[in-house]
């Protein structure tokens, strides 16, 4: 049996006026491998082991890719508690959609509302 918890504040919606970087957001939707892994963590949080077998990602690369998604705010890190004592780290998804905006006057702004509660089964 297993348990999560969050380390992050998963409640609060991804947006370029809050915490997100647009140019780390874009690099890492640009990135094949991270839209893989964003696809993957869709529904399920997963370990970056079970990401490197179920996207048939090499785990080096898996570790980082996780590290630029997270450090986007496109993917939350939690820590999964085992009843044996071996907790690991697990990652979800924390958008259902994102809006990319282009202005003249805004330049590039990012909006990605938050998951809502209960949206990952855990």
């Amino acid at each position: 049996m297993s348990a999560t918890s969050p380390t992050t504040d998963s409640a609060a919606p991804l947006s370029t006026e809050t915490d997100a970087d647009a140019g780390a957001v874009l690099a890492a939707l640009e990135d094949a491998d991270c839209r893989t892994i964003l696809e993957a963590t869709a529904d399920e949080a997963l370990t970056a082991t079970e990401l490197a077998t179920r996207c048939e990602i090499p785990s080096s690369t898996v570790y980082r890719k996780l590290e630029l998604l997270t450090d986007a705010g496109l993917l939350e890190e939690r820590i999964r508690i085992q009843m044996g004592g071996k907790h690991a780290s697990e990652y979800c998804r924390r958008f259902e959609e994102i809006t990319i905006s282009v202005s003249d006057s805004d330049g590039v702004s990012i909006d990605a509302p938050a998951r809502e509660s209960g949206a990952l089964s855990d």
